[in-house]
């Protein structure tokens, strides 16, 4: 399928799902919030592939979200004024519609790992903080550019950041519009590596993509079902969760196995893939 932001490409169970209009700074227009969301999904439901990598193109990975979404948020010109309670309302729908579109990235059964060159810029902040791991180029930087235009980010970012980074620093970020360099940002737990250019960037990337797609599918998923558990509950409740995760998927007559039986046999390991998910007729 064809896409008006993104090429995906799907070659040894790993997704590059990559941002393509560097021309217009690869702002999220409104196609950009439908297609994101029906791209990781495909691949996720599917099982098409085992991890997916997110990049851009051009000098900036992403300017943020375009002015043609709030004006989609603000509606057309009415005949007459409307009832401001119900017009909020409506608002609130928007905004977690367009939530939604990175909450797919945070529920999908495989790792999501992005690539960041550039200016990581408004939108583009909320999308990285949804990713599982953050990769940056020496010249990129991250902005909360929603305080410099006067609004206070809503799309994910502070939710999110406050699990990545230190309170103080995410609150100095929402409240200066400052920018945090991709080196800081590494330094303070929101980046895990920084590459001199995108070319090394990206062969890094996909060096680590392809060492998790090699891993039991079925291990790595249960790994980010428990890790995003435990980051939203609490220490007694994630063992809890854990402990009824292995009574039900835990099968030691498949993957493990199947592990250490390579390892006698000097190969690497062939692990099934995740199922599709079954659509369930209504």
């Amino acid at each position: 399928m064809t896409y008006r932001c993104f090429n995906v490409e799907i070659a040894d169970n790993i997704a590059h799902v990559q941002l393509k209009r560097p021309s217009e700074l690869n702002t999220m227009v409104p196609e950009f919030w439908r297609e994101l969301p029906e791209i990781v999904r495909e691949i996720d439901h599917e099982a098409k592939a085992r991890v997916i990598v997110i990049s851009s193109t051009g000098k900036h990975f992403s300017a943020g979200m375009d002015l043609s979404v709030f004006t989609a948020a603000q509606g057309g010109a009415p005949s007459e004024k409307p009832e401001r309670g119900r017009s909020a309302a409506n608002l609130r729908l928007h905004v977690l519609e367009i939530q939604e579109t990175f909450n797919v990235i945070d529920r999908a059964r495989i790792p999501v790992l992005i690539a960041i060159q550039g200016g990581c810029i408004g939108g583009a902040v909320d999308l990285s903080s949804a990713c599982d791991c953050r990769y940056a180029t020496a010249d990129a930087f991250f902005v909360v550019q929603e305080i410099n235009i006067g609004m206070t980010a809503d799309v994910g970012t502070f939710p999110r950041l406050c699990n990545l980074m230190p309170q103080g620093w995410v609150r100095e970020l929402a409240y200066s519009g400052r920018r945090l360099p991709a080196q800081k940002a590494k330094e303070i737990g929101l980046v895990n590596e920084v590459f001199a250019t995108q070319e090394e960037m990206l062969a890094g990337v996909m060096a680590i993509a392809k060492e998790i797609a090699e891993k039991s599918p079925l291990a790595v998923h249960g790994s980010k079902v428990m890790i995003n558990y435990a980051r939203d509950h609490s220490i007694a409740d994630g063992l809890d969760y854990i402990a009824t995760w292995q009574a039900g998927m835990y099968n030691p007559e498949v993957d493990m196995r199947e592990s250490f039986v390579a390892k006698a046999e000097k190969r690497a390991p062939k692990f099934a893939d995740l199922q599709p998910l079954r659509k369930v007729a209504l």
